[in-house]
């Protein structure tokens, strides 16, 4: 996603998720890596599973057991 490369995007990309505008400056301007930033505390807040599926997305987690509906049947016996 080139929305998020730059610091600039980054920090208003973080400010329309409704992050305060010190946290989203900071946070835009980390040298950590993509999955360290993934982990923070502010990432798990600002982008949550509810805001995803408002914007269309679909937890993989739904589809698998949508595709492979003998995942949620009790084992046979």
């Amino acid at each position: 996603m080139h929305d998020w490369k730059k610091p600039e995007r980054k920090r208003k990309n973080l400010i329309r998720l409704g992050v305060d505008q010190d946290h989203a400056y900071a946070f835009s301007r980390t040298r950590k890596g993509g999955w360290a930033i993934v982990q923070s505390s502010i990432l798990s807040t600002t982008i949550t599973l509810k805001r995803l599926k408002q914007r269309g997305y679909q937890s993989l987690t739904d589809v698998y057991i949508e595709l492979n509906p003998s995942l949620c049947e009790p084992p046979s016996t």
